[in-house]
């Protein structure tokens, strides 16, 4: 009998262990077209960098740490590379995965996981050495002109299947090595598509382009049903690049559902986007990846796929914006996996968010030694790593309720387009004709306006940033009380339609900050840090509540 309950104690124990070391699978949620990255099965926000390519190597890692923690992220999205995960046919060295999974969770950091196998940029130069001394077997693409491509062909059935095959041994690993899930998305590829040939005219490409194209891709692309043909006959003058981009996306679809079905975790598929105002005609872009134009052929081609996602690098305000806006899909979660890092692009943080983005990561912040500002001086760490981390630092303690207030849209943002004028006018706070205003936030009953800039009460300072780095992001917690944030900013608040002539007041403004998922009070607000306004000149987080006196 007492043999029987110490059975029973003991695996009574086992399976309470084993509760507590697995945790709930990571996923994607979508609730009226809004999506939320699911962790831990509450909302989670990833507040990332991306590390350099060849960063994911034990000696070099502890670099990585160390620059994580100086932005004060959340998690770090690093490569996978195929030629170490692979080294011989059907030989799986797992070793480097798991140093990485096993020193992230010492740092208490998740992991997106970046798999370079196939495509890295549009070249193969991540293959295993053995694959790479086979040319035929594992060919390269063929330019028009007869002349080899620096770019794998996504028709070589046998470069699919031992891509498929490690994908699905390196996704099998991951089940069994991160019970934790650490690991909270994979990205498949990185950057497909290739560079200085719209698509492959080998002759087995050349075969396929002759054939009638597959009733799957008409669809997508609103073909009706009475339009069949060969690939030239139905897109006319967009056949090269739709048939590209179908036979990557098709290929790396295959691979994301066999790895999907070993292991069901968020997959997601990056873009070096092309120019989303001015794009022209390929090449003069990638093509084959996930670009704007032809979203409906990857999602019909790839459904396994759960994140098509931009990488952007334009310095361009307006292009940045438009590129956010046409990746914030109620078909495509937003999560921009890399970007600029120097100021002023970290402001583009907030307009991401205001689009419903799950995350955000600029690129290679991890190596220091090759990176120098435009008068050839070696960059310190402040000038490295503080435009990021004022926001990180900001939104990591609140990173759970953001991310969930943007599932329910509760979240309105705005960033500074333009260099502000050094206005030093004055007026009344409450006459609106008298203060400055550059853009306006609107919500139930309540406007939100907003200047740009530091301020001195109601005048902005003579000396402003050098760049237009303002930033805000307003959530509605409920009618009349809302949470701000943000940087290089001043806000106003008035009622709004019928109730627009009333008189009002802050009922109560709170200056505080997240710990475990509530507001804690710092200090409450008043006299001249409410009556000209909230000015962020330097960052911090507001409850604020409104009334209107009768």
């Amino acid at each position: 009998m007492k043999k029987g309950i110490l059975l029973i104690f003991f695996f009574s124990c086992f399976f309470t262990i084993a509760q507590i070391t697995e945790s709930a699978m990571p996923r994607i949620d979508k609730k009226n077209d809004r999506y939320a990255l699911m962790v831990d099965d509450e909302p989670f926000l990833i507040l990332g960098a991306q590390a350099n390519n060849s960063s994911a190597w034990p000696s070099v890692l502890p670099k990585v740490w160390s620059a994580m923690e100086k932005l004060d992220a959340n998690t770090l999205e690093i490569p996978i590379y195929w030629e170490q995960f692979e080294p011989s046919p059907g030989a799986y060295d797992y070793s480097v995965v798991d140093e990485i999974i096993e020193q992230a969770r010492q740092h208490d950091l998740k992991l997106v996981l970046l798999w370079f196998a196939t495509w890295k940029n549009g070249s193969n130069h991540y293959m295993p050495s053995w694959m790479k001394l086979q040319p035929q077997k594992y060919p390269n693409m063929i330019g028009k002109d007869g002349k080899a491509i620096d770019s794998p062909s996504p028709h070589a059935q046998a470069t699919l299947d031992a891509d498929k095959k490690a994908f699905v041994a390196f996704m099998k690993h991951l089940k069994e090595f991160d019970k934790a899930h650490t690991v909270i998305i994979v990205q498949v590829q990185n950057e497909p598509g290739t560079w200085g040939s719209v698509r492959d005219y080998s002759p087995v490409a050349q075969r396929l382009f002759e054939q009638p194209v597959p009733k799957a891709a008409l669809k997508p692309m609103d073909v009706k049903s009475g339009g069949q043909g060969n690939w030239s006959e139905v897109f006319g003058k967009n056949a090269d690049e739709y048939f590209h981009v179908w036979h990557v996306a098709s290929y790396i679809g295959e691979v994301a559902a066999a790895g999907k079905e070993m292991y069901p975790i968020p997959l997601m598929v990056n873009a070096a986007v092309r120019d989303p105002i001015d794009a022209g005609w390929p090449p003069k872009y990638q093509v084959g990846g996930p670009n704007d134009n032809v979203f409906e052929l990857w999602k019909a081609a790839a459904p396994a796929i759960d994140i098509l996602a931009p990488d952007i690098y334009t310095t361009d305000t307006e292009k940045y914006l438009k590129l956010i806006e046409l990746y914030s899909r109620n078909d495509n979660p937003l999560l921009i996996p890399e970007t600029h890092w120097r100021s002023p692009f970290p402001r583009f943080f907030y307009a991401a968010l205001g689009n419903g983005a799950i995350g955000y990561a600029p690129f290679g912040l991890d190596d220091k030694r090759v990176r120098f500002g435009a008068d050839g001086n070696r960059l310190t760490d402040e000038d490295m790593y503080v435009p990021t981390a004022r926001n990180f630092e900001l939104f990591r303690p609140m990173q759970r309720e953001i991310a969930k207030l943007n599932l329910d849209g509760k979240i309105k943002t705005a960033v500074q387009l333009e260099p502000i004028d050094k206005d030093t006018d004055r007026g009344s706070p409450w006459d609106r004709e008298d203060y400055i205003t550059d853009t306006t936030l609107t919500f139930r009953g309540w406007d939100i306006d907003v200047a740009f800039g530091t301020f001195d009460r109601l005048a902005r300072t003579e000396h402003q940033p050098e760049h237009p780095d303002g930033r805000i992001l307003v959530a509605e917690l409920e009618k009349g009380t809302f949470l701000i944030t943000g940087f290089h900013s001043r806000v106003m608040v008035r009622p709004t339609g019928q109730k627009a002539d009333n008189h009002w007041n802050y009922l109560v403004v709170e200056e505080g900050h997240y710990e475990e998922g509530a507001f804690v009070v710092d200090r409450i607000l008043n006299g001249d840090q409410t009556d000209f306004g909230l000015r962020f000149n330097l960052p911090k987080v507001l409850r604020v509540k409104l009334y209107e006196r009768q």
